[in-house]
């Protein structure tokens, strides 16, 4: 043994810690975390129409489906073994106006694709957002009054539109609007209505965050936005108020809990598991996925590698899964590596 040697052993006390670095099988053995295609979700954007597959520019590899190739989308994620889609509709402009009035309407986009989805897929989750901002003239996530986004209006809206979906065949209502007190009447609403079996996906801590640009593309909200939404989201600079903010949502009934942006906000992620031990999501945001996006078309990263990389990280932070719109790719990487 050198004389190097001798004096490392000496003061790592003959812990090594390559030792169990050394070779792949020994890396796999003691491996934390690992990802699989029961961690995804998969965001489908929506468009009215038959036989559309509308590619987003903002967001390479993503599209704007009819409900016919939502449903097509939808068998293909099955069949890789994806638990559950997350539908989020882009409607026509016409049916947009100051209050969302058209997420009261039972046959709206979001509702057709869950009837549709769950007739011919029935095995996949449908999880569903009941915020306004689809819906709205305006872009935000409420009803606006002289200029404020009212509260207590809105809660009453979504919670209609929450009990429609419900209806549709929604399985699991994920409330995003950030409103005061939604959680709680939406679950009674639901219970009232004859569905104590859908559950409620709390974005319990979803911050004004600049990540969300190629989203409001997608969803067709971009040029309507007037002003932000700091008045409702949560400033990315405070933790402890987010996870007020999820201790509120698990009183009020939330049976999962979701945190967006995702890679940005690890340290919530974990603190939420910490604190409450219900499951727990990231959404993997439009911003994220395409920084990635970009660079691999760049050259300048292994575009699967990061994909891959960065889910792990959600996993290693405590969650219990993750949306993405890598899911897709992901599980077809995931059945050629098994």
């Amino acid at each position: 043994m050198s004389d190097t040697s001798r004096l490392i052993d000496e003061v790592t006390g003959h812990r090594r810690m390559r030792r169990n670095r050394r070779a792949d099988w020994t890396r796999r053995l003691v491996r934390e975390n690992a990802l699989t295609v029961d961690d995804l979700i998969w965001p489908l954007f929506l468009v009215p129409g038959t036989g559309i597959v509308d590619p987003i520019d903002a967001m390479p590899g993503v599209f704007r489906l009819s409900v016919d190739k939502a449903v097509e989308a939808a068998r293909e994620a099955a069949d890789l073994g994806i638990p559950a889609l997350a539908t989020f509709p882009n409607i026509d402009m016409s049916l947009r106006d100051e209050t969302g009035s058209h997420a009261l309407d039972a046959n709206n986009l979001i509702n057709a694709a869950t009837r549709a989805i769950k007739k011919a897929v029935p095995e996949i989750g449908m999880i569903t957002d009941v915020a306004l901002d689809p819906f709205t003239s305006h872009g935000h996530d409420g009803i606006l009054r002289d200029g404020i986004i009212v509260n207590d209006e809105t809660v009453e809206a979504i919670t209609r539109a929450a009990v429609l979906q419900a209806d549709a065949g929604a399985d699991i209502i994920a409330p995003s609007d950030m409103m005061d007190g939604r959680i709680g009447v939406i679950r009674r609403a639901l219970d009232a209505n004859g569905h104590q079996d859908v559950g409620l996906m709390s974005y319990a801590t979803k911050f004004a965050s600049a990540f969300y640009g190629p989203y409001r593309e997608a969803i067709g909200t971009g040029g309507l936005l007037k002003g932000d939404k700091k008045a409702y989201y949560i400033d990315p600079a405070n933790g402890t108020e987010a996870l007020r903010d999820a201790a509120l949502d698990v009183e009020e009934g939330a049976d999962m809990l979701m945190v967006k942006p995702g890679l940005p906000y690890l340290d919530i992620c974990w603190r939420m598991k910490e604190a409450f031990g219900l499951p727990v999501f990231a959404y993997q945001v439009s911003g994220e996925y395409t920084m990635i996006k970009a660079a691999g078309a760049k050259g300048w990263i292994d575009e699967e590698r990061v994909a891959l990389e960065t889910l792990l990280a959600f996993k290693r932070a405590g969650c219990d899964g993750i949306m993405t719109y890598f899911a897709l790719d992901v599980a077809k990487a995931l059945a050629r590596a098994s």
